[in-house]
């Protein structure tokens, strides 16, 4: 190589930076990015302190990598090009050919057992009638379509303490669409599979597909594992809604007042958040109260994300089903029960969020 040559290319490779930083300087900043469907950082506030802390300089990375000029392409590129190396883990996830797989981490040493005490001391504090319900992550459903080798926490001694056999109930429909592509959460068919098996430990009867009317709500929908993994290339998945919504009235208490709401939220659609869509996503309370159904039956779903697609289905076959969502909910969960005259309370959440919430211990006031 030349000294020409290597001239050519250092100052090349300086007006190449240094035009990156102007093009950083002159744009705007973003503050959250639709395709990762996070919060940007925002350029930080100087302080002498925070510089001797080295929280300053932190803070300023952080700021430059989230406002960088095409960061979306550039999180694309790389992926691409490490599944060119032979990678098949990007961020957490794993590319199962067309499909997208989350990697479900080992949870904190005694998190599963204190949390499981959780569900028990609850339902030593209430008259209702207790289940637990743990629906398996695509990990341990869908193992074998996982890269070989590929680490993920085994599920199967957690769920065995499940009082609801989702596990066995969606392997039996493994082969069948029931966990979208691109983001972790089960599709409508999965959450109809998965109401069916509540129904039945709950004692009620359990609801016949053919009575459905799929409806394709957007076949656009890159969910959280599109966001998280950097891999762009997949071809979107299909949201389905099943339940009409006739019949049914839906109340939120989303700011902490009372107010009307709906069994699908269409305005999400049109969103990067497409799966907020179902109840209009997340809220501390949400009730449903079907008309039809007039046996006084009442059900409360401590629940998380899940339940937002299950809910509807379960619906056809109660009176009413209170969603309580421990994230933003502090009051007692049996009081609420009580006073609300409420049968049947399932603790119904994914694994992975199971293993990992700390704000299950609210079950025990």
């Amino acid at each position: 190589m030349t000294k020409a040559y290597s001239r050519f290319l250092t100052a090349f490779f300086c007006v190449f930076l240094g035009g990156l930083l102007v093009w950083h300087v002159l744009l705007p900043d973003r503050e959250k990015s639709e395709t990762e469907n996070r919060t940007l950082a925002q350029a930080p506030e100087f302080s002498w302190t925070a510089l001797v802390d080295g929280s300053y300089t932190k803070k300023v990375e952080t700021y430059f990598a989230d406002q960088f000029p095409l960061r979306d392409s550039w999180t694309g590129l790389k992926a691409r090009a490490e599944q060119l190396i032979g990678k098949s883990e990007f961020n957490g996830v794993y590319l199962c050919g067309d499909t997208l797989i989350s990697k479900v981490e080992t949870p904190a040493e005694g998190m599963v057992n204190k949390n499981l005490s959780y569900v028990d001391r609850l339902a030593g504090k209430t008259d209702a009638n207790v289940v637990l319900g743990l629906i398996p992550s695509a990990a341990e459903v869908w193992k074998e379509k996982l890269p070989a080798g590929a680490e993920s926490w085994d599920q199967t001694e957690l769920l065995a303490q499940s009082s609801v056999d989702f596990q066995s109930t969606l392997s039996a429909h493994a082969d069948e669409p029931i966990f979208y592509r691109t983001d972790h959460h089960w599709t409508t068919l999965g959450a109809f599979y998965g109401a069916n098996a509540l129904l039945e430990v709950l004692g009620k009867e359990t609801l016949k597909e053919n009575n459905f009317a799929p409806e394709a709500a957007s076949d656009n929908f890159n969910g959280t594992l599109y966001s998280q993994s950097g891999i762009h290339w997949l071809e979107p998945d299909t949201m389905e809604f099943w339940v009409a919504e006739q019949g049914l009235t839906v109340t939120s208490w989303r700011t902490g007042m009372e107010e009307p709401a709906s069994l699908y939220d269409r305005t999400y659609l049109e969103k990067k958040d497409k799966y907020s869509s179902f109840l209009g996503g997340n809220q501390p309370l949400c009730v449903i109260k079907n008309e039809n159904v007039t046996d006084g039956s009442k059900l409360l779903l401590v629940r998380d994300s899940y339940s937002d697609a299950l809910a509807p289905f379960l619906a056809q076959r109660f009176s009413e089903v209170h969603l309580l969502d421990l994230r933003y909910y502090r009051a007692p969960v049996s009081a609420y029960a009580a006073e609300n005259g409420i049968g049947d309370i399932a603790v119904v959440y994914s694994v992975q969020n199971f293993i990992s919430d700390v704000n299950l211990v609210l079950l025990t006031q």
